[in-house]
């Protein structure tokens, strides 16, 4: 049974974010919503919501259907309510007591344990927010199911769980997926919608597969216009020489000739296609190098909570240059508080039992709360600060995604992937030669991803990071450690680790 139709959906903003979508979704239908960041993709759930407009085109519901949208936020009338009384409230009024049932179901089956459903929202972490507003929408038993960057602050756990639960729970339900974690969209789609501003494509396809076939056709569409083009510039010189003989010769057939080549040539000109240029904010590293071989020596540490309490003991590691390390485990079991224990001795000097660093080292810290970016000042202001001048201060910015009309306005205003891609600005303008990354892909789109992974790569920088992204850690790491058990242990490669999460 068909749910939901759009026939020439269009939407334009200050600029087209898309235009002429023409797609059926129908049961069992999970399709990968995939872009740039600020590229359309919740301006198109939000249409199909209902929530907004089409600029035009149109949007039909099966008669009666239900659409359930997971925004990317929790909304802050909702912290002070518990973990079940949020999913409660979003019942009828009639049925929050009779139906509390459904509840129970539904936590059940996305793995809430029992002792964080009466916590506040508030007090949730990120990851199990963003579950509960899941479980919001899933206890109201849509027919349309929308999620607008799911994963997000979701540890690999919960991004496994959510994978098993998308395939199982919403098998017979059309569910639209706005994300940019690769794994997790070849995880549980099944087809593919990558948005264009000009022309959107559509594949019958999960995300990597559908990737290779849009890549194939873009490929082919160059050929095309690079072929139009120059059967284009042949005709214009055919007709330019015709034009000098009819001239000369006083031909009028010659000159009618020449007139009709220019107008084919115009008219293949016109229908060239326009090529898709994915709009990328520059994302690009600075390693300024050292001499040193052992960055730094850890013999004896042990790494606990704040409360005191023991997580995992390091007996010995040494991180070598060309090192990029990635830690692994479990929420809770450690990670961020290692990567803490280091900011703490590199960037403020603390004298940490365990932890040695060579003298030489200067830091780039980034973590997903992007505490690096601070809110109330601008972004012109941040990035003068660092000393490059007001002019290329204007042009680092506008590279980096970062409108004019934008850069004198607080940091705060600016979405999370613009804020990323400040963060990594700053981080490139401070040129480190030691990198502590938290999730710093947590906000940035694929494209944006891909390249960070590339510039790791080509500096050769050294670093520490902690990551759920299962694509971007294979494409950065070159040692892998695993906290488990009370213990860190080096391993060849993460993916017994991805295995044993599942």
């Amino acid at each position: 049974m068909t749910t939901l139709i759009l026939k020439d959906a269009t939407y334009v903003a200050n600029i087209p974010l898309f235009r002429d979508i023409n797609l059926t979704l129908g049961r069992g239908d999970r399709i990968g919503l995939v872009a740039g960041n600020g590229a359309g993709k919740t301006t198109l759930l939000k249409c199909l919501a209902g929530e907004a407009e089409l600029t035009s085109g149109n949007i039909t519901r099966s008669r009666g259907a239900r659409v359930g949208y997971v925004e990317q936020h929790v909304n802050a009338s909702l912290t002070g309510r518990s973990f079940y009384g949020a999913v409660q409230d979003a019942l009828p009024e009639a049925a929050r007591e009779s139906e509390s049932w459904r509840v129970d179901v539904v936590l059940d089956t996305l793995g809430a344990p029992e002792d964080i459903r009466h916590l506040l929202v508030s007090e949730l972490s990120g990851g199990w927010q963003r579950l509960m507003l899941l479980a919001r929408v899933w206890v109201t038993d849509p027919d349309v199911l929308l999620l607008d960057e799911p994963t997000n602050h979701l540890d690999l756990e919960k991004i496994l769980l959510l994978e098993d639960w998308v395939r199982t729970a919403t098998a017979e339900v059309p569910v639209v997926i706005a994300s940019h974690d690769r794994g997790f969209l070849d995880g549980v789609t099944n087809r593919t919608l990558f948005l264009r501003a000009q022309a959107s494509r559509y594949f019958a396809l999960p995300y990597s597969l559908a990737r290779v076939a849009l890549e194939q056709e873009d490929a082919a569409d160059a050929v095309q216009r690079e072929r139009e083009l120059k059967e284009a510039q042949q005709l214009r010189r055919q007709s330019a020489k015709l034009k000098n003989i009819g001239i000369n010769s006083g031909s009028d057939l010659l000159q009618k000739k020449q007139r009709q080549l220019r107008q084919r040539a115009e008219k293949i000109e016109d229908g060239v296609k326009t090529l898709h240029k994915e709009r990328r904010g520059d994302m690009r590293l600075a390693n300024r190098g050292t001499h040193a071989k052992v960055l730094v020596e850890i013999e004896g540490l042990i790494v606990r909570r704040p409360d005191g309490a023991r997580l995992f003991e390091i007996p010995w590691l040494h991180v070598f240059q060309g090192d990029r390390i990635v830690l692994l485990g479990r929420n809770g079991a450690g990670k961020s508080t290692l990567i803490g224990m280091l900011r703490r001795v590199l960037e403020d000097g603390a004298d940490v039992t365990g932890i040695r660093a060579t003298p030489s080292l200067v830091t780039g810290y980034m973590d997903q709360a992007l505490s690096n970016v601070p809110d109330n000042v601008s972004p012109f202001d941040f990035i003068a600060a660092f000393g490059p001048g007001d002019q290329r201060t204007r042009a680092l910015l506008a590279a980096a995604g970062i409108a004019a009309e934008k850069q004198g306005r607080p940091i705060g205003g600016l979405s999370f992937g613009q804020r990323a891609r400040l963060g990594i600005l700053a981080l490139r303008l401070k040129e480190p030669n030691f990198y502590l990354l938290d999730e710093p892909t947590n906000h940035i789109d694929i494209a944006g991803q891909e390249t960070l992974a590339a510039e790791i790569a080509e500096h050769r920088a050294n670093c520490v990071l902690v990551s759920h992204d299962r694509a971007f850690v294979r494409d950065v790491g070159t040692r892998f450690l695993v906290i488990d058990r009370g213990r860190l242990e080096d391993v060849d490669d993460p993916e017994s680790f991805f295995a044993s999460m599942k």
